[in-house]
């Protein structure tokens, strides 16, 4: 997350200016006033419930698919907010969250376990995620740095369940 004194402060107004920045801004988690990408983390969620409902042999090609869509999204909505990686740009959360919970047991715990290690890992950004943070610039590098998180988490995840 960057901020800048040249960046939009982004509001309703700008949400609802652009399809693009309504998904990028999380459909609104990203306008908190506090902790914009926890918010988005959470819409994780309940998004994350619909796509159980698709084939299980679809659903890392629909996570794949908004990955992708996520790049052009954020490049967009980070051009307009002047800032590549602005701090209300929540859908590299989103998406690596319903990645994480791919890997998740799907019980109250397991979900806790999964958040707080992404929540976690995207925050501290430990080896390599930081120095990708920094060089991978645009909509690639804002969904990059939190797969690379969402990666660390699932990990981290496979080893409690190997425990």
């Amino acid at each position: 997350m960057t901020t800048s004194a040249n960046a939009i402060p982004p509001n309703l107004k700008f949400l609802l200016s652009h399809p693009s920045h309504f998904f990028a801004l999380g459909f609104g988690s990203g306008l908190s006033p506090k902790a914009p990408g926890t918010a988005g983390t959470l819409v994780a969620f309940p998004l994350f419930w619909l796509l159980t409902f698709a084939p299980d042999h679809s659903q890392f090609i629909i996570l794949a698919l908004l990955f992708l869509i996520g790049i052009p999204l954020c490049t967009q909505a980070g051009n307009a907010l002047g800032v590549s990686d602005h701090g209300s740009i929540v859908w590299d959360e989103i998406v690596a969250m319903m990645l994480v919970l791919q890997f998740t047991p799907a019980t109250p715990l397991g979900w806790v376990i999964a958040f707080v290690l992404f929540r976690l890992f995207d925050i501290w950004k430990p080896f390599p995620i930081r120095q990708c943070d920094a060089k991978l610039k645009g909509g690639f590098g804002v969904m990059f740095d939190d797969l690379l998180a969402a990666i660390y988490a699932i990990i981290c995840l496979e080893i409690i369940a190997y425990v």
